[in-house]
């Protein structure tokens, strides 16, 4: 692993944010304050009948600012459907997007964003710091606790016609503000719970043993995970509990945090490539591949997990592996199946590879990985 010094110069970014009970009220007002005169109010049709597209276009409305409703979108946002939501945008003559929802709801908003200010196709923009005009303001009600991405510089978008995820990072991305409110989260079923808190738990540990991570990234980074082990399992027995859910939430900002500035690894590496393939759950791909990875990278940084596994195996045996217990908390959860399970074979492991190694967060991996260590990590993940 490469090591760096504390004092070397670092950037860090992140959006204004406010957190607690009420936050998602606020959306008009900051919709007015940025000066948004017709707003895209991107969601998808599930948040949408669950009534917190509602609640943010009632608050837009008592703000006196029309929107129109954009929800024509599936989870892993394709490249057709931003570009479908671009044209919307203009035909409407919006000033600002309002994205509510998950993941997929603020990556599509943010794609939306970037093509519609540069007048290009949402896949230009694929890489590191490729796009060269910001997009409007952006403001994100998360309804999930997980992907981060209304605090964070990525934006994961579908590839349709290659059937891959390409990641965008660019500090354009980073929303105005995001509205951390935890009643949203009321509604998530179990299974979404668990899979959003452990695409959270790898997007902190990815980012604390990440080659680009700092002082800053780690204080999130652990306390990330610190949150997500006591917190998740809880709200799985207790999902009507306001504050178990804030807690949840607070661990995805914390997260979003860190890998929104020190990148992440080879489990969303190739997270993507599967998710992009197959059309399957992020959280759950990340959940069946990091345990995996953890024992691919682990001599490239063993003070890095065993400082994390010194935090989630208080109390169980000196001869567990922390690969070991991250595979135990997941089956706790409920996630007990394999890759094969999820309709992976092993005539396609190669191809997976390939995409994988092609991802940009490979770069800031702890261990440099061959297309054959990846492949040989897909293999284990059978």
């Amino acid at each position: 692993m490469i090591q760096k010094g504390q004092l070397d110069l670092r950037k860090f970014v992140a959006p204004e944010f406010v957190c607690g009970h009420g936050a998602l009220q606020l959306a008009g007002r900051y919709a007015r304050n940025f000066g948004m005169k017709q707003v895209l109010l991107v969601t998808d049709p599930g948040v949408r009948a669950a009534g917190w597209a509602d609640a943010v276009g009632e608050s837009l409305t008592e703000a006196g600012i029309p929107f129109t409703v954009f929800d024509a979108l599936s989870p892993n946002p394709r490249s057709g459907q931003v570009m479908a939501g671009v044209e919307i945008y203009r035909f409407e003559e919006c000033n600002g997007i309002v994205a509510v929802g998950g993941g997929s709801p603020m990556d599509c908003a943010k794609g939306i964003g970037i093509a519609g200010s540069n007048m290009q196709d949402i896949l230009t923009f694929e890489g590191v710091d490729r796009v060269p005009v910001p997009a409007s303001p952006l403001i994100c009600i998360p309804t999930t606790a997980g992907s981060s991405a209304d605090v964070s510089q990525f934006a994961i978008i579908t590839d349709e016609e290659r059937k891959r995820k390409i990641a965008i990072i660019s500090k354009t991305l980073v929303p105005d503000i995001s509205l951390l409110d935890p009643e949203p989260l009321m509604t998530m079923p179990p299974e979404l719970t668990v899979d959003t808190g452990m695409d959270a738990l790898c997007h902190a540990i990815e980012a604390y043993v990440s080659n680009a991570s700092s002082p800053m990234t780690d204080l999130h980074a652990l306390e990330a995970i610190r949150l997500i082990h006591t917190a998740l399992p809880a709200v799985i027995d207790a999902p009507e509990d306001l504050n178990l859910r804030f807690s949840t939430l607070l661990a995805s900002l914390h997260a979003g945090l860190a890998f929104s500035n020190a990148s992440l690894g080879a489990a969303h590496a190739m997270a993507h490539s599967l998710g992009g393939t197959l059309d399957l759950p992020h959280g759950r791909c990340n959940a069946l591949l990091l345990e995996h990875v953890i024992s691919a990278n682990y001599e490239a940084a063993p003070d890095r997990y065993d400082r994390i596994r010194a935090i989630i195996g208080r109390g169980q045996d000196e001869k567990t592996t922390l690969a070991e217990m991250v595979a135990a908390f997941r089956r706790t959860l409920g996630i007990t199946e394999t890759l094969a399970a999820a309709g992976v074979s092993e005539d396609g492991i190669r191809t997976l590879a390939a995409k994988a190694y092609a991802d940009p967060c490979l770069v800031t991996n702890p261990r440099r990985l061959t297309c054959e260590d990846i492949e040989r990590i897909y293999e284990y993940a059978l």
